[in-house]
């Protein structure tokens, strides 16, 4: 007999100690005083979406789920609609999925938290469930979690720490009734904004020191969070900010490169300030900010770094075959890595980002830095490609299973490089079309991920670069660009990343 009970245990989606978190939620929830949950679940751009619910209201989703509209992935970054809705399958060759349909979000009790800066509010992440009770094959936090488990069929876990550059800038003018809000394909116009500090200079505590009352509150509000933040420092270029984090583990580091990256953006703004992802804004002396996500295995059931090198390696033989798995696929991951026509802006030789798939010790100019000591049991890799605006659970997703198909397969990485600049191995995609050619031609990542998943992901990001090259056929004018970078890139993703 089928079972009769409520979403959740119909489909068996909380074992016992998830519905112990559940509880402990609740629990949360009364003593905070909570009035409104916001129920998110990150979509395929990496943007935060779902739904402020009532407390009563997150207390039913912990039995039945939500439903919301899966509407949102039929949208490019922009907003433009890639798919047809009302087509037999919306275009998304997943059969249920015509006319834009509810799915199901079923909270993740372990991800609650109270938000400091929004009273009464505590935020919540969600899986997106069919009406089956499957999981929703295209949600980025499905993907991730079913790499994730290919990791732990074999004993091992991924540890990741989190190093993200961005930019922070005063609102001068929001623009509102004198600009245009946008259309469907068309982003409106972002607010104008002034830089917080001037000058290059790396590293100056008095850059830092100029900037502490924009970062106080965001400061406060990550401790207040209980995330393992480490440090905020001043990056090279004015009003640049780089903040690192110290290790978690898989879903916990993605959820937690999300989680910050909406308090940076929602602190700001209430307190008069605009902060950015986006690789390089249009503005002029700004320079490009990347994501440089550190990474090793463990062992899942010790908790023992298997990458740690013995004498006169760089890293153990595991290590190195996670590396060699990592610059196999590196041209097809660049789309994960690397999401928008902007961040690509990075990849120029001596530009302190990787153009080519090398590996390095201690060089900042490898994709894959190695920082590592005989015995050192932080002994880890960098990965120097990615831009802030990645979506964090694609970004880790992809270097998961690049590296387990190193381990698996005993990947060989070559040589260390000592000038990565001018290694003879191949060159990095430079551009996001490129790179969407790359994918769309891999066998690797449509047999991790799913094609289904990357016919999508394709060509949403195909809509992106359609619409760039219309802009740029219609505005040919590169000496009135700013840092190099168009109009277009600006409007598309200084605001929304």
């Amino acid at each position: 007999m089928p079972s009769t009970g409520k979403f959740i245990e119909r489909h068996g989606l909380y074992p016992p100690e998830k519905r112990e978190s559940a509880e402990r939620s609740k629990k949360l929830a009364e003593q905070h005083d909570i009035e409104l949950v916001r129920i998110v679940w990150p979509d395929q751009h990496g943007l935060l979406r779902g739904k402020a619910l009532t407390k009563a209201a997150y207390f039913a989703a912990l039995e039945s789920g939500n439903e919301i509209t899966m509407a949102p992935f039929f949208f490019d970054p922009a907003n433009a609609i890639v798919l047809n809705p009302f087509s037999t399958d919306g275009g998304f060759e997943i059969a249920g999925l015509g006319g834009s349909p509810n799915v199901t979000m079923v909270p993740d009790p372990d991800t609650f938290i109270v938000l400091p800066w929004a009273p009464k509010t505590a935020l919540v992440f969600a899986d997106l469930y069919m009406n089956n009770g499957s999981l929703f094959p295209l949600a980025p936090r499905t993907i991730l979690k079913n790499s994730l488990a290919k990791l732990a069929e074999r004993n091992y876990k991924i540890v990741a720490g989190i190093e993200l550059e961005w930019y922070l800038t005063r609102i001068v003018d929001d623009l509102l009734g004198k600009c245009s809000l946008g259309a469907p394909g068309t982003p409106a116009d972002p607010p104008q904004v002034a830089p917080v500090a001037r000058g290059y200079n790396y590293l100056l505590l008095d850059h830092l020191d100029e900037i502490d009352e924009a970062l106080t509150p965001i400061r406060d509000s990550v401790l207040a969070m209980g995330l393992p933040l480490r440090s905020f420092d001043d990056e090279w270029a004015p009003s640049q900010v780089e903040t690192t984090f110290d290790v978690l583990e898989g879903m916990a580091a993605a959820d937690a490169a999300s989680i910050f990256k909406m308090t940076v953006k929602q602190t700001a703004k209430r307190n008069g300030y605009l902060a950015s992802f986006m690789s390089t804004p249009a503005i002029a002396g700004f320079y490009a900010s990347g994501w440089h996500l550190h990474t090793s295995i463990a062992d899942a059931s010790t908790g023992e770094n298997l990458m740690v090198p013995g004498e006169g390696e760089a890293l153990s033989p595991l290590g190195q075959h996670y590396v060699g798995g990592q610059l196999a696929h590196g041209q097809a991951a660049s789309v994960f890595t690397t999401p928008t026509i902007n961040g690509y802006r990075r990849r120029r030789p001596y530009s302190l980002a990787p153009d080519r798939l090398t590996w390095a010790y201690d060089n900042r100019a490898a994709m894959m830095r190695v920082i590592s000591a005989p015995g050192d049991k932080a002994s880890h890799v960098e990965n120097r490609v990615g831009e802030a605006a990645a979506n964090p659970y694609l970004y880790l997703a992809s270097q998961v299973v690049a590296g387990l198909d190193g381990i698996v397969n005993q990947i060989e990485p070559g040589p260390l490089s000592e000038d990565p600049y001018s290694a003879e191995v191949p060159q990095l995609p430079t551009t996001l079309k490129d790179a969407i050619q790359v994918l769309e031609k891999d066998e690797f990542f449509s047999k991790e991920f799913g094609s289904t998943f990357i016919d999508y992901f394709v060509t949403m990001k195909r809509s992106e670069v359609d619409r760039y090259e219309s802009w740029v056929a219609e505005n040919p004018d590169a000496d009135k660009y700013v840092n190099g970078v168009t109009d277009w890139e600006h409007r598309e993703y200084f605001e929304v990343f």
